[in-house]
């Protein structure tokens, strides 16, 4: 089998209880918007998509039964990558778009890992859908103080 040359994720599916509005705290907690273009497939059970890149990745809103804390539903984490300075920006506006755990309950901070190379800050959406917002822009991060609602912690 030959390979398929460059390849790049297009979208992940996954279930909330309502599409609007969870495209509006999507796009409050990570900054997505509605992929303007592909909102008429949110008709008849379709996907509304949202994207922080113009659509080249997306996220396909199905309503349905969310993934809540059932281990083996569903995807098991969307890791986005960004630069330092959006990593520290996604952090700070915690107060004005809260994250939650995998059972829907808000958190008081957020798990934030220094894996050396790189930090990640590990959270779920309101219906239990796991995402990771991960920086390599290691040095600059480490360099900023951290906010009491960071919890950081040593991965090795």
């Amino acid at each position: 089998m030959q390979g398929l040359g460059e390849i790049s994720v297009d979208h992940v599916e996954l279930f909330v209880p309502d599409r609007r509005e969870a495209a509006g705290w999507y796009e409050k907690a990570l900054g997505l918007k509605v992929v303007r273009g592909l909102e008429d497939w949110a008709v008849d059970g379709g996907p509304l998509m949202v994207s922080g890149d113009g659509g080249a990745t997306k996220l396909a809103l199905f309503e349905g039964e969310a993934r809540g804390s059932r281990e083996t539903a569903d995807h098991q984490r969307v890791a986005f990558r960004v630069d330092g300075a959006s990593f520290l920006r996604f952090l700070e506006g915690l107060e004005k778009a809260p994250v939650y755990d995998d059972k829907g309950h808000e958190m008081a901070s957020v798990r934030v890992v220094d894996f050396d190379k790189a930090y990640s800050a590990f959270f779920c959406d309101p219906w239990g859908n796991r995402y990771e917002v991960t920086t390599y822009d290691h040095e600059e991060v480490a360099n900023q103080p951290k906010p009491s609602r960071w919890m950081v912690e040593r991965y090795w």
